[in-house]
């Protein structure tokens, strides 16, 4: 069993618990801390930028409020456990609303598909398209059940420290057709190219490519008609919000403008941070939940860091644009999330992905809080983000000259679909493109998600949860299991099974 590190010297004397460092605001962070808290630790989480939340901060700007980062919620028990772990009640702090639909989905010729979580109306839709597939779609559902039972719900917060774990699972995996990517998986069970692309588009949710991510990922089909997807009136940062007073009310602390330059490491173990002010912060432990390649290649000692050829050889997530924008009246008729396909979908993921190009046609996801939640714009207006899957950095584009030229083409895609006549009713607006994910995140390559979640990168083969380095842990995106909230929340799950309970070690 991993022992506390004797750091008197992080204690302060008013609060003999042992000391935590985390690294990073994000929801993995946040998460995190609340789960030391829980067990007995004195936390203290580090924060670069001046407001909580890493990518889940918020942008307030002419009277409307963007969420910069997650808009949906999917298994929310794991925001609910994390306020009983603190005595509270999630429902005192935020008020989560269900989606209905999930997505309205538009392909280019004008075709929409509804997603949601009623198992009725999903086979309608489906057999508005291909009548002969409802019963593939049944058993697409049936299978997403059982992947969903084995990836989220038994393996999402268990840790796999050693290929013995991996090893023990890789039957399962094979029978669940893990080894497949999610398009094939799909493909098995449904023949229309319309509804496979609408039952295989989830990993762009968290940085995979459909044709590539691991098949283990069609879990997510099953995790939304579970659990459903959610709003947080008020926008996501109220969830930020909610656990830094969580936090708070541990005992704990969260420190803005908080820059860490290195982990410090003694002995084989970490003792804690050095900030870039130079100030030293003694710890027990420390977690990060920074970019888990920049962990790895520059926050570590030079000794124990990443090769420059492992670094380069990691695949990272895609890029993300992103359009922030309010308008000067509403467009009733636009859905809370619309997912508005291109007329390619392989190819253009090719482009993406793979040929780090950027193509003259995109998808996009749209977002329409105001759908659901007015406060968020001033009255008879209405606020929207835009996001546009591109390449990382690796492509080498130059986002200050690329960046207007794009968003105005983004533009005339939304005028020519859902929103006529937009450009004479933008009332504010700004973008983030993957140059600010590099400077404002760290994020490796200014990829949106951290590594890329295809199956040599996942579970054991992706950075461990509990660094060989002695008292070190990875929680977010950059570690198992991976990417969005669901993921980064149950990664600091995992940290209940591999951190000393202080309440018992102190």
């Amino acid at each position: 069993m991993l022992t506390l590190a004797a750091q008197p010297q992080a204690r302060e004397a008013s609060d003999p618990r042992p000391h935590a460092v985390v690294i990073g605001s994000g929801f993995g962070g946040l998460a995190a801390a609340v789960r030391l808290g829980a067990r007995g630790y004195r936390v203290t989480v580090l924060e670069r930028l001046e407001q909580p939340g890493g990518r889940a901060r918020v942008h307030r700007r002419d009277g409307f409020t963007f969420d910069a980062g997650p808009t949906i919620v999917t298994a929310p028990f794991l925001f609910e456990e994390l306020w009983q772990l603190a005595g509270k009640q999630l429902s005192d702090d935020v008020t989560l609303v269900p989606m209905d639909p999930f997505y309205r989905i538009r392909f280019a010729d004008g075709s929409t598909f509804d997603y949601t979580g009623d198992p009725e109306r999903m086979r309608a839709e489906v057999a508005r398209f291909s009548p002969g597939d409802v019963a593939g779609y049944e058993r697409f559902m049936a299978h997403a059940r059982a992947v969903c039972a084995l990836g989220f719900e038994r393996l999402g917060d268990v840790p796999f420290g050693s290929i013995g774990a991996m090893v023990k699972i890789a039957p399962d995996l094979l029978r669940l057709s893990g080894h497949r990517s999610v398009h094939s998986v799909v493909s098995r069970f449904i023949r229309d190219e319309k509804l496979r692309t609408v039952f295989s588009f989830h990993p762009l949710l968290i940085g995979g490519n459909p044709f590539r991510a691991s098949g283990v990922y069609c879990l997510i089909a099953d995790l939304e008609r579970r659990w459903g997807v959610h709003f947080a009136m008020g926008g996501t940062g109220r969830l930020v919000d909610g656990l830094v007073r969580l936090i708070r009310g541990q005992g704990g602390r969260v420190r803005l403008g908080a820059e860490v330059a290195r982990i410090r490491v003694e002995g084989g173990a970490a003792t804690g941070v050095t900030l870039a002010s130079g100030e030293t912060i003694p710890a027990d432990i420390v977690v990060s939940n920074a970019d888990s390649a920049l962990t790895q290649a520059q926050l570590l000692p030079e000794s124990r860091r990443w090769s420059p050829g492992r670094l380069r050889r990691a695949r990272s997530s895609m890029g993300l644009f992103v359009w922030y924008f309010g308008t000067k009246r509403r467009f009733p008729d636009v859905a809370h999330h619309t997912i508005l396909l291109g007329p390619r979908y392989r190819e253009l993921l090719a482009d993406i992905f793979d040929r780090k190009v950027l193509a003259e046609d995109a998808s996009l996801y749209l977002h329409r809080p105001t759908a659901t939640d007015d406060s968020l714009a001033p009255p008879g207006q209405d606020c929207f983000y835009v996001l546009a899957p591109v390449p990382n950095l690796a492509g080498g584009q130059d986002w200050a000259t690329l960046a207007e030229p794009y968003r105005l083409r983004i533009q005339a895609m939304l005028e020519d679909s859902v929103m006529p006549g937009l450009g004479a009713e933008i009332a504010t607006s700004f973008v983030t493109t993957p140059q600010d994910f590099q400077d404002d995140f760290l994020s490796y390559r200014g990829s949106g998600f951290g590594l890329e979640p295809i199956l040599t990168q996942s579970a054991w083969f992706r950075p461990h949860n509990r660094s060989a380095i002695a008292n070190l842990y990875l929680v977010g995106a950059g570690t198992h299991p991976g990417a969005g909230l669901p993921g980064v929340l149950s990664s600091a799950k995992v940290l209940d099974r591999v951190v000393p309970d202080a309440r018992v070690t102190a």
